[in-house]
């Protein structure tokens, strides 16, 4: 069923129809504001109303609903969630949290944790797909997520929203915003809390969740050209999980994290707006704690610490050209603690590195319709040197953006974690960065005045020293370079709007992410946990008596859990129903029900996702 609905899908998604609009604005190609028919790259926008709309509280599940992008969550809400671009490594995508870096230094392989990282300070995600170290430096082999919170708004106004159902659910959040004289600001607060599920497929013992989110932004206009911007994001989680060997089984552990962002920047324009600068400091921290059993003192931790430098100028003399030069200093730092099994002692140790960047990037407007975008960049890492990446990038529109034709190269690399190159039983100081080339051409296309939109991408992806552990290396195994990797695909998406009331989007990827070690134990194999076939199609439709209801169709294909390939996970299918109704112009009751037909499944081997889930809520705006 699940091939059958994949296959239709993607002929459905083949037809003609249009893409993103074509004035609509992103950051995340360049690092600063670009028109879409500018941009060469492949760029899908997760806007405020889809967010809202869609009612979910994972941002992962926003995620999957956009080609490309795969997943898998070890355990239920909030447990450790990885998201793939492309078939790239959970390690390979790089995040950003309102313009902050939030890759944690403690991580293996500085990887996000999305688990924790939920919608409801969140007004927009922009996710970019392919290799593009030029602008991020390391991190973004698969590409980058760009997060953003609440801006400001005019005047002064509000809104809250609280809900509740399945598991003793329940979700509230609150944000206000206004601006007076030369000040400008927001700030949001939401909490989420749940008895949860069990984490082991088949226990008993339900595992809950807590989740307490805050952020806060104010900008300063001091004149039309100078301003300051101060953003903060502040995450508290407590989870209750099943302890893994092997497979997991119940048990009464437990972890506590704390997730401190912070950005300040300062913006000045000059020469009549020809030049802008921005110089900001930013500072992520992840605090993380686990216990074996409920006390007083946690039996391990981690703690990732990032402090960042940046400095970006964007210089553009004329209209047809624009260059755009950095600089960026960085300090990852990583701290843990155990105690030793046999003398009960404490045992600490850390690592840090500097990281300095420099990049320099041109787009050139050779004649109307045309943009070309090529950059190269240069980060030199205190433990194992230099690095240097190129990227290059072009966008054609003959007719003012109804027709895109795209094309992209990218280079991408991924320094080795402080935990891969300094752990004491698992470390390797001779290990090297990892590599990648990555390469896509795709096409948007708009027809019947923007109510159909199609996006079409081909790409391929080739990676070399990647970085994995080898559990055969004595004496306790450690990590190595030596998987040569490669994934090739093609993406759709479609969005119709055949009447006013009605939006349909689906989004459909084929990903082949292969093993190309030669002579390795998995050549050939498929790599974990990546899907070849998903599809997503939602569709929403507002009556003309204020009513609005929606549904979202999931369908992932199987894949495996382990790079052997010996462990199964079925594909599955899965449908979400949402609605709403305004009751007046600051009042609006809505509900969902996830999971209708309450299919079993798992994105991780041995762990529960929750089955049919019903939740309804109140939202008033001010």
């Amino acid at each position: 069923m699940i091939r059958t609905g994949i296959s239709l899908l993607a002929l459905l998604a083949a037809t003609p129809a249009l893409a993103e609009d074509a004035d609509e604005i992103v950051v995340t190609a360049l690092g600063i504001e670009q028109p879409t028919d500018e941009v060469g790259q492949a760029v899908t926008v997760i806007d405020e109303k889809t967010i809202e709309t869609r009612q979910n509280v994972s941002i992962a599940d926003l995620l999957i609903t956009t080609p490309g992008v795969r997943f898998n969550r070890a355990d239920a809400v909030g447990g450790v969630t990885g998201i793939s671009i492309r078939g790239a490594e959970t390690t390979q995508t790089l995040v950003l949290l309102d313009g902050v870096k939030i890759n944690d230094p403690s991580v293996i392989g500085d990887a996000y944790d999305f688990g924790n990282l939920l919608t409801g300070n969140i007004r927009r995600i922009e996710i970019l797909r392919g290799s593009n170290s030029v602008v991020y430096g390391s991190q973004a082999i698969g590409g980058v997520v760009n997060i953003m919170s609440a801006e400001p708004g005019e005047g002064f106004g509000g809104s809250a929203s609280v809900d509740y159902g399945y598991a003793d659910t329940l979700n509230a959040k609150a944000d206000i915003s206004g601006s007076t004289g030369i000040a400008s600001g927001s700030a949001g607060v939401a909490y989420f809390r749940t008895d949860g599920i069990s984490a082991a497929q088949g226990g008993t013992e339900k595992d809950g969740y807590e989740n307490i989110a805050t952020h806060a932004k104010l900008k300063l206009a001091f004149t039309d050209n100078l301003s300051l911007d101060l953003r903060g994001y502040y995450i508290h989680a407590d989870l209750d999980t099943d302890i893994f060997f092997g497979a997991p089984a119940e048990s009464t552990d437990s972890s506590k994290l704390d997730q401190y962002v912070g950005y300040a920047g300062l913006n000045l324009s000059s020469f009549d707006g020809k030049l802008t600068q921005r110089a900001a400091v930013t500072w992520f921290r992840n605090d993380r704690d686990y216990f074996f059993a409920p006390s007083s003192a946690p039996d391990y931790g981690y703690s990732g610490t990032n402090l960042r430098f940046e400095y970006e100028g964007v210089y553009q003399p004329v209209d047809q050209a624009k260059l755009v030069f950095g600089y960026e200093h960085e300090r990852p730092k990583y701290d843990s603690f155990f105690y030793d099994f046999f003398t009960g002692d404490k045992v600490v140790s850390g690592a840090e590195v500097n990281i300095d960047s420099v990049y320099a990037l041109a787009v050139v407007k050779p004649f109307v319709g045309l943009s070309v975008t090529g950059g190269v960049r240069h980060d030199d890492h205190s433990q194992f040197g230099g690095a240097t990446t190129f990227g290059a990038n072009a966008n054609y529109t003959p007719n003012e953006g109804r027709t895109n034709i795209r094309a992209s190269y990218g280079e991408g690399f991924r320094a080795p974690s402080l935990y891969q190159i300094y752990d004491a039983t698992y470390g390797n100081l001779d290990l090297k960065p990892e590599r990648s080339k990555s390469y896509d051409i795709g096409f948007d296309q708009s027809l019947d005045e923007g109510r159909a939109m199609i996006s079409v991408t081909a790409f391929r992806r080739d990676t070399r020293d990647q970085i994995y552990f080898d559990g055969f290396a004595l004496p306790f195994g450690r990590y190595v370079n030596l998987t040569r990797t490669r994934a090739k695909g093609v993406e759709a998406a479609l969005t119709l709007k055949p009447v006013d009331a009605l939006t349909v989007v689906a989004a459909y990827s084929y990903i082949d992410a292969i093993d190309r070690s030669e002579g390795g134990l998995n050549e050939g194999r498929r790599l974990p946990r990546r899907a070849k076939d998903a599809v997503s199609v939602s569709a929403d439709y507002d009556w003309s008596f204020g009513l609005s209801t929606g549904a979202t169709v999931t369908m992932v294909g199987d894949s495996f859990n382990d790079a052997a390939n010996t462990q199964r996970l079925d594909g599955y299918a899965r449908l979400d129903l949402r609605a709403s109704l305004p009751i007046n112009e600051h009042l609006e009751i809505y509900g969902r029900i996830d999971n209708v037909t309450d299919e079993e499944y798992a994105t991780v081997y041995g762990y529960s996702t929750y089955g049919r889930s019903a939740y309804g809520g109140v939202r008033v705006r001010f």
